[in-house]
């Protein structure tokens, strides 16, 4: 005859029958029903709490080698401790491929389930509440013994060491005597029988594998009574790190023991191997989860990324070496290194879509860049084009490749997805003036980054940032690029593009250090078009448009005093500046009007900068 563990493992395989439920809901207060000369059985049977214990007798009664519900109809006297159906529930929750009691469905499981059984009556005595005594042992009808504990109710405690609660005592019989109880005790044969079959919390089950006792005093050690947190309902899918595994992460981070890793630190450590939800190998994909590690910016959770290309992979260091470890509130997947907390460049060197990026970022031995995305005392915005994006591009400007990596960084803030509105940011990227470049996001639809680079992945959190994964290299920007972009300036876009007007995109798209380049630009918004009693058209309109643009020079806000005097246009008029007490600027054009109003300053592009007006400016028409 077959190991019964092993039969009961092929049986939690292929045995998932659907009947109706064994274990009702009924509520577990519901007295027994005694009628004149009820034995146990009938008094059972007739107790709609008891529905599943009456079930369970009825199961393991259809093996031939047990007749248990005669046995408790007969004389007695008997003491039963009855489990209730919320008892039972909970048993078949622990029991690994059992979904009720009708899936004890041969005889080495029926017999199984009486030995159970026979662990909760005790034979030729009724023992009333009253008679038991603190630290009594009683010996079954099983064989094996149960502990009596009376310091808070009457409890009993199995061979497993887990206690069941009294919650209706001394309910008498014709045959014997009743206590209902909130669990139900096993005795060691069954847990021996049940030997990989019963599951226990995550926080027993680890408690249970020597090479995980490392974990459990870290558990211990750390903030938020993680071993009750990770014995509770959850459910939790657990990276357990094996002792191996924490002995080489203390000697790469000169910790001679657990004590000496500042307790939030091991807190966030261990958080960060614990995901929410039951995740079993089958159920794991390539790509990122949130651990429930807070570490990320504002407290966000860190996002974990799981490889299961060759193997189960996690952050590109941590590989599952032992899975689908069922706990009942959750599974443990045991791996073979303690998975630290990931900075951005860990998240980059840990994404296969991300490659060229890092290969990128480091040619030529350039530790500039990650120098800078490994620092934790500054958050980043990181844009990461994929590796597709790096195939088709051209590089069509012959721009810098470390500006233009540059231009992908946001530095001073980690903004996720939920964040982000139609605006400007500054990158890390600079002009040849030191300017730092400005990049236009717009959420209209989807995330699109200078109108031309969208967001594929979003809100990949890191210990120092935030990664969005792009779907195409962010070139750096020219003027024409923000004017193009922002929906606020359609109108400019559509005058410039007028027919019959001077190629302003090619004139506006000319590289620094190429004449006319660089540009300031006053740029009319949709609203200050709108004010126009007419749009003007033909040599008027090219005479208004040349009237915003000062070829040669990069005039930011700060170069700007009151009084000052621009260089002359491409009209070649003038403009006047003047800055009030509040410090806001506006400008007299060359007509003569006044108070106009620079609404958005230093939208700085490669070959230029673009302030936002709110009227469109004329010039002087009599010179």
């Amino acid at each position: 005859m077959k190991n019964l563990s092993k039969i009961l493992k092929s049986t939690a395989m292929v045995m998932l029958l659907v009947f109706a439920a064994s274990c009702s809901d009924d509520d577990n207060d519901d007295p027994v029903i005694i009628v004149e000369e009820d034995n146990i059985v009938e008094a059972t049977q007739k107790t709609s709490s008891l529905s599943s214990l009456v079930s369970a007798l009825a199961k393991a009664d259809e093996s031939a080698n047990n007749d248990l519900i005669t046995a408790l109809s007969s004389e007695g006297p008997f003491t039963v401790l009855a489990p209730t159906n919320d008892a039972f529930s909970s048993l078949l929750a622990r029991l690994d491929g059992f979904d009720t009691l009708d899936d004890f469905n041969n005889e080495q499981l029926q017999d199984l389930l009486a030995t159970i059984l026979k662990y909760h009556v005790v034979s030729g005595a009724a023992v009333g509440s009253g008679d038991l005594t603190e630290g009594q042992i009683i010996t079954t009808l099983q064989g094996e013994t149960l502990v009596v504990n009376k310091a808070s109710g009457v409890t009993f405690t199995d061979a497993a060491g887990e206690m069941a609660t009294v919650t209706t005592a001394d309910v008498e019989t014709e045959n014997g005597i009743v206590h209902l109880i909130d669990k139900v005790l096993i005795p060691q044969e069954a847990l021996d029988a049940l030997s990989g079959v019963l599951l226990t919390s995550i926080t027993d089950l680890a408690i249970s594998v020597p090479s995980l006792s490392i974990l459990v005093d870290a558990l211990i050690a750390a903030d938020g009574d993680l071993p009750t947190v990770l014995a509770s309902d959850g459910p939790f899918t657990v990276f357990a790190p094996t002792n191996d595994a924490f002995a080489a992460f203390l000697e790469a981070n000169d910790f001679a023991a657990l004590s000496d890793i500042p307790t939030e630190v091991l807190t966030q450590v261990l958080l960060n191997h614990v995901v929410a939800g039951t995740n079993l190998s089958s159920d794991l994909a390539t790509g990122y989860v949130s651990s429930l590690s807070t570490a990320g910016p504002n407290d966000a959770n860190l996002s974990m990324f799981i490889n299961i290309e060759d193997g189960v992979v996690i952050n590109g260091v941590s590989t599952v070496t032992a899975a689908d470890n069922k706990a009942i509130n959750g599974v443990v997947h045991i791996v073979d290194a303690v998975i630290g907390l990931p900075n951005i460049v860990d998240h980059a060197v840990a994404n296969p879509n991300l490659t060229s990026l890092v290969g990128a970022l480091t040619a030529d031995g350039n530790t500039t860049f990650t120098t800078l995305l490994s620092n934790s005392e500054t958050d980043f915005t990181v844009f990461a084009p994929l590796n597709s994006a790096f195939d088709d591009f051209t590089n069509p400007s012959d721009n810098d490749i470390n500006t233009i990596l540059a231009n992908h960084v946001i530095s001073g803030a980690a903004a996720n997805a939920a964040s982000l509105s139609n605006t400007y940011f500054n990158t890390a990227a600079t002009n040849v003036d030191g300017d730092n470049l400005s990049i236009y996001v717009n959420v209209d639809d989807g995330v699109k980054l200078n109108g031309t680079s969208s967001v594929a992945a979003a809100d990949i959190v890191a210990t120092n940032g935030i990664i969005h994964a792009v779907d195409m290299v962010i070139d750096l920007p020219s003027v024409v690029t923000f004017a193009t972009a922002d929906p606020n300036f359609s109108s400019l876009v559509g005058a410039l593009t007028a027919e019959g007007q001077p190629d302003y995109v090619s004139i506006l798209s000319t590289a620094t250090g190429t004449d006319p380049a660089p540009f300031t630009v006053f740029a009319p918004t949709n609203g200050a078009f709108a004010n126009l009693a007419a749009v003007p058209s033909g040599d008027v309109l090219t005479a208004v448009l040349n009237h915003h643009v000062i070829a040669g020079a990069n005039i930011v806000s700060g170069d700007l005093s009151s009084g000052l005097v621009s260089p002359a246009t491409l009209e070649g008029d003038t403009l006047t500046f003047t800055i009030d007490g509040d410090g806001n600027v506006t400008i007299t054009d060359g007509s003569g009007n006044a108070e106009i109003g620079i609404i958005a300053v230093d939208v700085q592009a490669n070959n230029g900068v673009i302030h936002a007006i709110d009227t469109v400016m004329i010039p002087d028409t009599t010179n």
